[in-house]
């Protein structure tokens, strides 16, 4: 059972939370190579000698490099994946679908080294280029149509209305739709908007005492590296964790978009993280609708889109049961272990961090709290130090520790 906690408590959490954070984090080294990359791709397919030329190819981040919400996988020779859009300002009027996946996957292979790099075949949205092994990483490369003048993404977000989501939508190509082949009209295509969501969940996200990152940065062709998040995305993250910790390599686990989704809605602007992620665990699985399916004559779990309510991100569910009881038994094990991590505060540092081990990973959290640890000392040689009387924890308020100096027993 969650158990209050007090402001010297929440300080002490989230600052050992907030280490962890920055342990599941990719390094900055890490994002920049594959922005890098990005880069070079988008150049080369913009060349003049490239049919897709005229349409001023870009490339930009989408899904958690975009919302700052990446974490590293657990095995640490896994990949990462870069998730991009190719935004394109326009098409020949005679292309299909099909015809512009390929344009795109035909120019990234007249490129002698993205030939050896590229995935075949093709997937049903993307292209996905495999960077060596020392490099960790593969980029998917969403092609996409955007409203003409849309390519100055950054400035459209102060341009336009905040809760104008419909503006940032994009048409993309799906070889599961019947007109994959045929449809030339982009009207016609899938509507995507991975910007209105990027909004919304920074709206979501924002707190005007933390303006230091905002969308607006983060869609930028070369975006920065993030190094102080905010505390829904440090709650994100560390949902993510625990469910990758628990659901190693099974392809049934409960997916990044739902949980970054849920998670954002329940959010109610707490300003530490060890608020946001009570906040959070506590209400998990209490927001899912049931709505009726036609197509199955039933009612189904559904977990709308925030930008486009007529999406069910749930929707697999229906199709593979496993899914949504992969889900529920993941809130239940991720509450017993939040709030057994909770339970350790009276008996110290050492139990808070035993508790953690498991739920998180042995190294990580030994990191985390190494981190911690140092970051402690720095404030009790700086005399900024104190500990609170009764509870002993250490915090900014309370009584000062003397700072220890080990000249010797005459000191």
């Amino acid at each position: 059972m969650e158990r209050k906690l007090t402001k010297e408590q929440r300080e002490q959490f989230s600052d050992i939370l907030e280490e962890l954070g920055k342990t599941l984090d990719i390094t900055e080294a890490q994002f920049d190579a594959a922005v890098r990359s990005y880069q070079a791709v988008g150049a080369w397919l913009s060349k003049e000698d490239s049919l897709l030329s005229p349409y001023q190819p870009l490339i930009r981040p989408q899904g958690s490099f975009l919302l700052g919400t990446m974490i590293r996988p657990i095995n640490e020779n896994d990949d990462l994946d870069i998730d991009l859009v190719c935004q394109l300002t326009g098409k020949d009027s005679t292309w299909t679908q099909k015809e512009l996946k390929q344009i795109v996957g035909n120019r990234i292979k007249e490129h002698e080294q993205y030939k050896k790099m590229l995935l075949s075949p093709d997937g049903r949205r993307c292209w996905t280029l495999m960077y060596a092994e020392d490099s960790n990483y593969h980029l998917d490369i969403l092609p996409a149509l955007i409203s003409q003048g849309y390519y100055t993404l950054e400035k459209s977000f102060s341009a336009v209305d905040s809760s104008d989501y419909d503006s940032l939508a994009i048409r993309i190509t799906d070889k599961l739709r019947l007109d994959y082949d045929t449809s030339i009209n982009p009207n016609e295509w899938l509507l995507c908007n991975p910007f209105g969501f990027g909004r919304w969940f920074f709206q979501r996200a924002s707190l005007d005492l933390m303006k230091s990152f905002s969308l607006t940065e983060a869609v930028k062709p070369v975006p920065k590296y993030q190094l102080n998040k905010l505390p829904l995305q440090r709650a994100v993250q560390i949902l993510k964790r625990h469910r990758d910790m628990m659901f190693n390599g099974d392809q049934h686990k409960p997916i990044s978009i739902i949980i970054t989704t849920l998670a954002a809605r329940i959010y109610s602007k707490e300003t530490d993280v060890i608020s946001a992620l009570v906040n959070v665990v506590g209400e998990l699985d209490t927001t899912i609708e049931e709505r009726y399916d036609e197509r199955l004559g039933r009612y189904v779990k559904w977990i709308p889109n925030p930008v486009n309510p007529l999406e069910n991100f749930a929707d697999k569910w229906a199709e593979y049961p496993e899914k949504e009881r992969n889900f529920y038994m993941w809130v239940k094990q991720l509450r017993h272990d939040i709030y057994n991590i909770l339970g350790q505060i009276d008996n110290g540092v050492h139990y808070i961090r035993e508790a953690m081990q498991t739920p998180f990973g042995r190294s990580e959290v030994i990191k985390a709290f190494s981190n911690y640890a140092e970051h402690t000392r720095e404030l009790r040689e700086s005399g900024k130090q104190f500990i609170t009387p009764k509870t002993g924890i250490v915090n900014s308020a309370g009584t000062l520790i003397k700072n220890h100096n080990f000249y010797g027993a005459g000191e």
